[in-house]
């Protein structure tokens, strides 16, 4: 089973929701069990908000995420001015800002940061997904 699903985004708070819902509702469809859905929402919420506040000069930016059997893979784009990830520093204890990289890096199965050549960088978070009983899942094709 595959699904793949992409949206070009404004960059603006308002479009987090939007994708959060959408990825969950196709998680939902194919029976991923809750955890795994909650992960993947907080994953994805935390790459799209750091586009959101640090991504200038861009105003918009790109989400795609795929289904392959027991595997989602989250893509998140923008045309910023790019990040080195080994240089952000971890928040400190009682931060409020700071921990969306930790964050994405203790709940992914894989992150994988990259600048892209014409500006801009590309988060790429893989997770593993585990079916509930009866669902859907791997066995549902799509077209």
């Amino acid at each position: 089973m595959e699904t793949t699903m992409a949206l070009r985004l404004p960059r603006d708070a308002a479009s987090v929701p939007l994708i959060r819902q959408m990825l969950d509702g196709t998680l939902t469809s194919l029976g991923v069990e809750p955890q795994i859905r909650d992960d993947i929402e907080l994953m994805l919420t935390e790459a799209c908000s750091n586009v959101i506040r640090h991504a200038e000069p861009c105003d918009e930016y790109t989400v795609s995420a795929m289904v392959y059997d027991d595997l989602c893979v989250i893509r998140v784009t923008d045309n910023g001015h790019g990040f080195d990830p080994a240089a952000v520093r971890e928040a400190t204890p009682g931060s409020e800002h700071g921990r969306g990289l930790q964050i994405m890096r203790a709940l992914a199965d894989d992150v994988r940061f990259t600048n892209k050549r014409e500006n801009g960088a590309v988060v790429c978070l893989e997770k593993r997904l585990r079916y509930s009983p009866g669902a859907a899942g791997p066995h549902f094709i799509t077209t």
